[in-house]
């Protein structure tokens, strides 16, 4: 869905996560350097955001259903980085525990 352009995408994606798990920072910013599907995601959940904020200047007979489409990929991609976030703590546990043995 996005173009890896550079830094300035990426950095819109973080703050995009950031704003809905801001507990996960330091986890978040691993993950976005190490882990490409976790950066789309990120990226992705940006520029749905950013396309959200400007449905108002849609024409009217088709802003509530993008709307509707929008909210359902944000909330979407919201659930998959929860998801992604909850796998990497869930490794994490097991690598330390397996370390200990």
């Amino acid at each position: 869905m996005t173009e890896r352009t550079g830094f300035e995408l990426e950095d819109e994606g973080l703050a995009a996560a950031l704003r809905r798990f801001p507990t996960h920072a330091a986890q978040m910013r691993t993950l976005i350097q190490r882990n490409e599907s976790f950066r789309a995601m990120c990226d992705d959940l940006a520029c749905v955001e950013q396309a959200l904020l400007s449905v108002d200047k849609m024409p009217s007979e088709i802003r509530d259903e993008r709307r509707r489409e929008f909210t359902e990929l944000v909330d979407g991609l919201a659930v998959e980085i929860e998801r992604t976030l909850s796998q990497v703590k869930v490794i994490s546990i097991a690598q330390y525990i397996n370390r200990g043995q």
